[in-house]
């Protein structure tokens, strides 16, 4: 399916390997506690149902959908909640299911309106990070792979809605215009 615009960066063997790693200190952490995955759509979708699948402690799911890239491949800065979670976090153990931490912009003032919710803990695990584009301190909890400063799709990550699909997490060489 990866055609001669990009290059497989991930296969999607080794992401299911690093899943359930993230999995089992997850559910090692969390044990006897009240566990809620929020995944940040749209792009963290396919890494939560297979991290969910994995972790062996109950949990509940939410979604938001937050943005601040539009339709480009580089971040606004500016970050809109365009859809909030449906349920109370308050005294909930949180835990933000991200694809990819960059600029950390978007994420910060997520962890600042989660925590405003007074969660009884919050924390991020993430696919993929990229720590040379960061622009504000964040750091994952949890972190599947730290990856060079290359534009990437595939398993949920897109350029402007194309890509998700792909099971490999690969570097877009080519941009459509």
């Amino acid at each position: 399916m990866v055609d001669g615009r990009m290059r497989v960066l991930l296969s999607n063997k080794e992401i299911q390997k690093k899943v359930g790693e993230l999995a089992e200190a997850i559910s090692r952490d969390y044990e006897g506690k009240d566990l809620l995955l929020v995944c940040v759509l749209k792009g963290a979708v396919v890494f939560l149902s297979d991290l969910m699948r994995y972790i062996k402690v109950p949990l509940g799911i939410d979604f938001m959908a937050v943005s601040s890239y539009g339709s480009g491949a580089s971040t606004s800065g500016v970050v809109r909640i365009l859809k909030d979670l449906d349920m109370s976090i308050e005294n909930r153990d949180v835990l933000i299911v991200e694809d990819i931490i960059d600029s950390g912009l978007t994420l910060s003032y997520l962890c600042e309106n989660l925590l405003s919710r007074n969660p009884k803990s919050l924390k991020i695990v993430t696919l993929l990070d990229k720590p040379e584009r960061r622009k504000v301190q964040i750091r994952p909890d949890y972190c599947g792979f730290k990856i060079p400063d290359e534009f990437v799709v595939g398993y949920g990550l897109d350029y402007n809605e194309k890509h998700r699909n792909y099971p490999d997490v690969c570097v877009l060489l080519e941009f459509d215009s």
